[in-house]
This record gives structure tokens, sequence and C-alpha cells, in this order.
């Protein structure tokens, strides 16, 4: 008789530790995401050409961006089934291989978006008016890229900890920053010439690398991570390690790659029908995105969960935690899906007063509203794969799928 009861209390305590570690995670990806808003919303006020120019760019930036995500999110499971196992005495160490991960490839991902980057917009045949300014975003923004490997190295080192807050503080910093450093760079005033789409690359730029520097200098400096073992530890590159992230993450790059290089591709198709429908779709997609930083926060903590799990061996434990990540996702995206159906009107409101942008993101945000569920139920279910470190399995369906 006292087994059903016990299991409920099991099941509560599961949704509790999932909704703490989780909240943090959708708050830093709502921030993370809310840059791109900002973006759009100074973009936005500088007629159609700057932000037609400034999504063309994000949506070839869009490649190199969930390449290094991808790649990166090898290390949260990792260091999260150590931390289980009680094998805290090794993830410092894995932490140093992941830096010279995320750097190597940011700077490889930089090399290739400002060599390839404005021949890709030229060869998908976008509007010639749009491609200098296409061309200087992405050439701005590539400095980027090795800042966010190493953003990400610190994120998922935290993550696999349970420590997500970080997270929050630090999408936060980004998003107080771009503001009022997009603004001086994309207007003109007094004493300024304003850069439009190259300044909207810069301050991007500058942004990522002071969230970078500022999360590294809290992980050496707060007291929550003093008791890991940061001395005697070796920072040489290992390439044994090395290779191990690889073997995970690249199966999780190519998943991501898959899924958000889809919305890159079709970006860059629509370059080629205008300004007005580039800036449409742009809407369209930023409501979307925001609307799925919640059941991809939610994925990152059942990564986190059934990665704990599976280093205390406790198979009970991974069932549980995987169930209650994907319920609380099904929960949470009918209530998205229904916003984007029912209210469309109201929330392109928020991004553009053009009647003619306006009327095509609302046909594209009810096409959007339709997918909500099938998307967050992929997302949570990468991420319980995640945990288990099975990361083919993803990649295969994906692949299928698209």
């Amino acid at each position: 008789m006292t087994a059903c009861p016990q299991n409920r209390i099991s099941i509560a305590w599961e949704v509790g530790a999932t909704l703490r570690l989780a909240g943090p995670l959708i708050a830093g990806q709502l921030f993370a995401i809310g840059t791109n808003v900002v973006d759009v919303m100074l973009a936005g006020h500088l007629g159609a050409h700057v932000p037609g120019a400034v999504a063309v760019g994000a949506s070839v930036w869009t490649f190199p961006l969930m390449a290094i995500i991808g790649v990166m999110m090898a290390l949260s499971p990792s260091v999260a089934q150590l931390d289980g196992a009680g094998r805290r005495d090794q993830v410092v160490t894995l932490f140093g291989q992941a830096v010279w991960l995320g750097i190597g490839a940011g700077i490889l991902m930089a090399v290739a978006l400002w060599l390839l980057g404005p021949r890709l917009v030229v060869a998908t045949g976008v509007a010639p008016t749009l491609v200098p300014d296409v061309a200087a975003f992405l050439k701005a923004i590539s400095f980027a890229a090795p800042a966010l490997g190493l953003y990400m190295a610190c994120r998922g080192f935290s993550e696999g900890l349970s420590m997500t807050r970080p997270t929050m503080m630090f999408g936060l910093l980004g998003l107080l920053l771009l503001g009022p450093i997009g603004y001086v760079l994309m207007y003109s005033g007094p004493g300024l010439a304003g850069l439009g789409a190259l300044g909207s690359g810069i301050a991007a730029a500058l942004v990522v690398w002071a969230q970078a520097i500022a999360f590294l200098v809290y992980m050496r400096r707060s007291r929550r991570y003093r008791g890991l073992p940061w001395h005697g530890v070796s920072w040489r590159p290992d390439l044994s390690v090395i290779c191990g992230l690889l073997r995970l993450g690249v199966p999780m790059a190519v998943t991501v790659l898959m899924e958000a290089g889809l919305f890159g591709a079709v970006g860059l198709v629509i370059g080629r029908l205008g300004e007005d429908a580039v800036a449409s779709h742009q809407v369209a997609l930023n409501v979307a995105v925001v609307a799925f930083m919640v059941p991809l926060g939610l994925a990152l903590a059942t990564t986190v969960r059934v990665g704990n799990a599976v280093g205390r061996a406790d198979a009970v434990a991974i069932r549980r935690a995987g169930m209650v990540g994907i319920c609380l996702t099904l929960l949470l995206q009918l209530v998205s899906g229904g916003a984007m159906l029912l209210i469309p009107g109201l929330l392109v409101t928020l991004y553009t007063g053009d009647p003619i942008v306006a009327v095509g993101a609302v046909g594209l945000l009810r096409l959007a509203g339709v997918f909500q569920l099938s998307d967050g139920m992929q997302a949570v279910c990468n991420g319980a794969l995640r945990g288990l470190k099975d990361t083919r399995v993803p990649m295969v369906i994906t692949g299928f799928a698209y």
C-alpha cells in the first residue's frame, strides 16, 4: 500500500528537481535568443533593407553557430555522469580539454565563415542589393566564433555539475550589453556614423567575447567552484580526450545542423524574394525560436538529470527523469502552440508596424504553431538520449525526418 504514495513522492521530487534545473536554463536560453530579438528590433527601425541584410546574414551564421553548439553539447552529459559517479577529480581535466576543443572549433568556423559565407550568399541568389551588407555582417560576426566555443565550454561544465544559474546570469549579461552597444554601432547620431548591418555584426561579436571572459573569470573566482581540484591539473591538449568529446559531439552537431540548417536554408531562399519577405520570415522565426527555448531548456535539464542517474547506475531514476521531462514538455508546448494559432497578430505587433511585413509574419506564425508539439517532443527526447551518451539515434532520426 505504500508503494504508490512513495512513487508519487519520487515523481514529485523529480518534477521539482527538473524544474529547478530547467528554470535558469530556460531563462538563459530566452536571454540568449533575446539578443537576436534585440537585433531584429534595432534593425527593424532602419527600414526594410537593414533587417533584410541582418536576417540573411543570421541565416548563414546559423551554420557555424549550431556546429559549435552541437559539438560542445557533449560536455554536459559527460560531466553529469562523472559527477553522479562521484568522480569530480576528473571533471576539471575534462573541462580543460573542452576549452581547447571549443576555441579550436570556433577558429575553424570563423575562417570558414569569413571565406565562404559571402560566396554562399551570392550562390543562393540573394537580392543583389543585400549582398554587400550581408557580407559585412558575416565578416564582423565571424570573430564571435572562438568566444562562443569558450562560452559553451564554461556553460557545459557548469550545467553538467547541476549549476545552471550561471547560464541565466551570463545570458542576461549579453542581453543587457547588446541593446546599448548595438544601438551605438547601428544608428547614426551627433558625431556618430551608423554602421547598420555591419554594426549589428560587430556588436554581436563584442557581446559574445564579454560573456565568455566574464563566465571564465566567474568560474575561477566563485566559491561554488572552489571544491574542485583546479590545481595540479595539466592544461595541455590531450588528443585522446578531445577525440572522445568529438565522438559524442559530432553526431549532436549533425543533428542540430539538420534542424537549424533547414531554417537557415529557408532564410537564404527567402532572401531571393525581396526585403519584405525576408523581414516577415525573420519576425515569425524569432517568435517561434523564443517559444522553442522552453522545451530546449527542459531538454538540457533532462540531459543532466538522466546523465547524473546514469553515473549512479540507477535505472529507475533514469526512466523517471526521462518521462518527467517529456510530460512537462508536452504540457508547455500546448500553451505555446495555442498562442501562435490563436493570437499571432498580437505577437507580431511586438516586432513591426509595417503592415506588409505583419501580414506575411502572421501567416507564417500560424504554420509555426502547428509543429510546436512535435518540435518540443523531439528536443526533450534528444535531451534524454544525450544523458545516456546515445547521440547517434537522434542524428539518424532527424536525418530521416528532414
